[in-house]
């Protein structure tokens, strides 16, 4: 059974682990899982069950991604005694009654960004998230590429003030799944299963890498939104696509920074393209997802015929998280994220500190989502975000 405060730990087995989900994400997780304890001093796990609706489905997956079992019904997977870890990898809309059952149970939860696809739903996660915590259950919403080497590297710099005071970033994150009219419809795609389309889906990733990167919060936006397919072909015929296809922000930070957000599933020509670029007064970083290992750093040092950019290739034992994988030089990929983030988070079962991001950073990050959607709604507005009640410090 899982251990509380008053509960000391079982050592004496490994941490039980149950994936619900087993799609896309759920492969990223099991590759994790797999991994992480043989390039990290991490707790021992188990992977002890996959669990979804199709039997058959579910089955195939625990038998190629290497778990013990499967099921059907995650109210039972919750609540077995060998089940220490939930790990959710659903459709968002699944998210909120997951963990908080979860929560209640005593079960360590890690859950898919975002956090849910309401602010209410967000809210009742925070607060179970926070009653768990007095009993030594932790809790973590999976942003991963705050796990990618070349950004953590680029954080702690602009931490160091290497950069000076933060001015303005831009960040871009473009894919192209969607450009076919005729590709189908998915869960993604409907509002009742994902809660928003690439708002959610991808500019979560850059609103996380904004707050994060520069210490600030978004205090204030204007967005648009547009869906440029309205309907794909589902199972009985066309179907009603019910979110959005790209998204536009302009972001204020408490800091007074100011940020310019583009995400889009219809970019046509750009696989998977998240670039960043943050300009302070005394330097600039850039990065592009597509170049996972290398950093553009520039300072303005030195006579202004010798100041640009440089290349930073983030593949040294002392940089974020490298000193778990190979020699010097040997770069690493995006599925490194994911064994990252579970190192992270076993790490804080183990010491029993908070990990981040928390739910409650979670719940922040949906609040400006919810304000870019009522900007978008009007058109015209600028949606004010009231100061965040932070229950974890």
């Amino acid at each position: 059974m899982t251990h509380t405060a008053a509960e000391p730990a079982d050592t004496t087995r490994p941490l039980g682990v149950a994936m619900i989900g087993y799609a896309f994400m759920g492969k990223a997780h099991s590759a994790a899982w797999r991994t992480v304890g043989s390039h990290f001093d991490v707790p021992a796990i188990a992977r002890r069950v996959v669990v979804g609706r199709d039997a058959g489905k579910a089955a195939e997956a625990a038998a190629r991604y290497g778990w013990e079992g499967f099921a059907t019904d995650w109210r039972e997977v919750i609540h077995r005694d060998d089940i220490d870890i939930v790990d959710i990898c659903t459709p968002g809309s699944l998210h909120a009654d997951i963990a908080i059952e979860a929560l209640k149970a005593g079960k360590h939860v890690l859950v898919e960004k975002p956090l849910a696809n309401t602010i209410a739903e967000g809210a009742a996660m925070v607060s179970a998230a926070a009653e768990a915590r007095t009993r030594g259950v932790q809790s973590m919403v999976g942003f991963n590429y705050r796990r990618v080497p070349a950004l953590a590297h680029a954080r702690n710099l602009i931490a160091d003030g290497r950069l000076g005071a933060i001015r303005q970033l831009r960040v871009a994150y473009l894919q192209d799944w969607l450009t076919d009219p005729d590709s189908p419809m998915t869960w993604r795609l409907r509002r009742e299963t994902a809660g928003s389309g690439a708002l959610g889906d991808i500019a979560s990733h850059a609103l996380d890498q904004v707050q994060i990167l520069t210490g600030q919060e978004v205090t204030e936006v204007s967005g648009r939104l547009r869906t440029f397919v309205e309907q794909r072909p589902g199972e009985g015929g066309p179907e009603p696509v019910t979110v959005d296809d790209a998204a536009w922000i302009t972001a204020e930070l408490s800091g007074g920074a100011v940020a310019t957000i583009e995400a889009s599933r219809m970019a046509t020509g750009v696989k998977n393209g998240l670039r960043i670029e943050v300009f302070g007064e005394r330097g600039a970083l850039r990065f592009d997802l597509e170049n996972l290992n290398e950093l553009e750093f520039m300072e303005v040092t030195g006579p202004a015929t010798e100041q640009g950019f440089r290349r930073i290739l983030v593949s040294e034992p002392g940089h974020p998280y490298l000193e778990g994988w190979w020699p010097a030089g040997h770069i690493i990929g995006w599925e490194h994220t994911f064994t990252h983030q579970l190192r992270d988070f076993l790490t804080s079962i183990r010491t029993g500190e908070p990990p981040r991001p928390s739910f409650e950073d979670g719940l922040q990050i949906q609040r400006v989502l919810a304000a870019v959607e009522e900007s978008a709604g009007a058109r015209s507005a600028v949606v004010h975000l009231a100061p965040a009640p932070h229950a974890q410090s």
